[in-house]
């Protein structure tokens, strides 16, 4: 489950990729469709594509000389139950989770503290 985590997350860490999928909600689109709103080579968000369809958030098919993407809304479901377990929990402490993910080396020490103050 945790890899499956860290991929659909590391997806949606990227704000073009979230932007494609908000697109997708709509209908299925073409590659070329999809890459139009953008200031990006085509090359570029085809990147994005493959990010998004490693993670299982978009599927691709080849419809005649076209490419398509849709969205696969059930790949954010296990996210979604991860992300619902911390509801259950009391309010989330920050800092103190900023002071623990520090102490962990996940986050430079002076970035918490900065954040602290």
């Amino acid at each position: 489950m945790a890899a499956s985590l860290d991929t659909i997350f590391m997806a949606l860490a990227d704000p073009t990729r979230r932007r494609i999928l908000s697109m997708l909600l709509e209908d299925d689109m073409a590659v070329t469709d999809v890459a139009e709103p953008f200031d990006v080579s085509l090359a570029a968000i085809s990147k994005h594509l493959t990010v998004l369809a490693d993670a299982g958030l978009i599927s691709q098919e080849k419809r005649g000389r076209v490419k398509w993407c849709k969205l696969e809304p059930d790949a954010l479901r296990e996210a979604s139950v991860w992300m619902q377990g911390f509801g259950q929990m009391d309010e989330l402490d920050l800092d103190a989770f900023e002071q623990f993910l520090a102490s962990e080396g996940v986050i430079p020490e002076e970035e918490a503290e900065a954040q602290a103050e």
